[in-house]
């Protein structure tokens, strides 16, 4: 390749800048700069000018070098736990569409948690932290303006270190630093609501089927049951308890010793457990909203397509996302008053109940 034309791919690969767009369209850099960010402070005609040249000349912001200009890049940082945990791509929806609104751009962090280690990695910090630790170094090299956790499931969370300097929310779980806001699902509220549903059927003898007993979902939901059971005047039975671990298989060995104490109903705190119910009801020959009634919680997928259909909670996902992204913006372009209120909150978003034919009048 002669030398004259290295030159000419070097001038083409050499990126031009903002200030080069805007004494090519004849106009100042401010208002290329409004363009940009979508300010309506021009006129259309300037707009499509402006707009044209710069897809012609390739042109890219360079968010970091405005970061270290203005001390701000309007991005803002969001850590998964797991993508792939079916909770949590409607919570990232929930954040980046709130981020769009208001102008802000998102990026986001899988620490492949569950895939990595399965559940292995709860109670060891160490491996934990090993992950987390270089995500949050690697955001703040970036400058991003504030992060968004967002947990597989609700627990107690060592992740953002006291006197951490970059604002954060917790998204699904509860931060152990008492200065960061925590947005989570009602369990207490919405388990309480679909008990007193089945309360409301007749059933007076209403089993569980939980999680893990140590969980802080378990834990809130049943809560909640014993608070409708308490409203209903049903004396509480030990015995109507039984724990699957969220696992179907789990919930259909717990249904065959649940069902042995005449219960008429069974609260599932998660679909899939129902569906191990499901099971153990058919290979007896029965079925769920006519011999026995079944309920559940999360309103996954599966749960319209179980015969019958189950009733159950919806989690607000897109809510609990919005809510994380509202809460972490209004800090960041709020006065310091705000900001000292809201970091003192649990932000509780209540489920939305789901009735189809899984539970029967008696």
């Amino acid at each position: 390749m002669g030398d004259s034309v290295k030159k000419a791919a070097k001038r083409e690969r050499k990126m031009i800048t903002l200030k080069e767009i805007a004494r090519e369209c004849n106009v100042s850099p401010t208002t290329v700069s409004n363009i940009l960010s979508g300010k309506p402070k021009v006129s259309e005609e300037t707009r499509r000018r402006v707009l044209e040249t710069i897809e012609k000349r390739g042109y890219r912001p360079n968010y970091i070098a405005q970061g270290l200009r203005n001390q701000k890049t309007r991005m803002i940082g969001i850590i998964a736990e797991d993508i792939a945990q079916f909770t949590t791509p409607e919570i990232v929806e929930g954040i980046m569409s709130h981020c769009e609104e208001r102008g802000y751009r998102t990026i986001v962090k899988n620490l492949r948690l569950y895939a990595r280690w399965s559940d292995s990695w709860y109670d060891n910090e160490s491996r934990y932290h090993s992950i987390l630790d270089p995500t949050l170094k690697e955001l703040n090299s970036i400058m991003v303006d504030g992060m968004i956790y967002i947990a597989g499931h609700a627990r107690i969370i060592h992740c953002f270190p006291q006197g951490f300097r970059t604002p954060a929310v917790m998204a699904y779980a509860i931060e152990s630093n008492a200065g960061i806001p925590s947005v989570l699902i009602d369990d207490e509220q919405s388990a309480y609501e679909i008990v007193r549903y089945l309360i409301s059927k007749g059933h007076r003898k209403i089993g569980v089927i939980g999680g893990r007993a140590n969980n802080i979902h378990t834990q809130r939901r049943l809560l909640g049951y014993q608070k409708a059971l308490f409203e209903g005047q049903i004396l509480f039975n030990p015995s109507w308890i039984r724990y699957g671990d969220w696992e179907k298989w789990g919930a259909y060995e717990e249904a065959k010793e649940l069902l042995k104490t005449d219960v008429t109903a069974v609260f599932c705190m998660a679909d899939r457990m129902a569906g191990g119910v499901y099971r153990h009801l058919d290979e007896k020959g029965l079925r769920a909203g006519r011999d026995i009634a079944v309920a559940g919680f999360d309103n996954q997928d599966i749960a319209e397509y179980f015969v019958p259909g189950l009733t159950t909670t919806a989690l607000p996902l897109k809510e609990i996302g919005h809510t994380s992204a509202q809460i972490l913006l209004d800090q960041l372009e709020g006065g310091s008053g705000e900001k000292e209120n809201v970091c003192e909150k649990k932000v509780y978003i209540p489920c939305s109940f789901v009735e189809r034919d899984s539970v029967q009048q008696i």
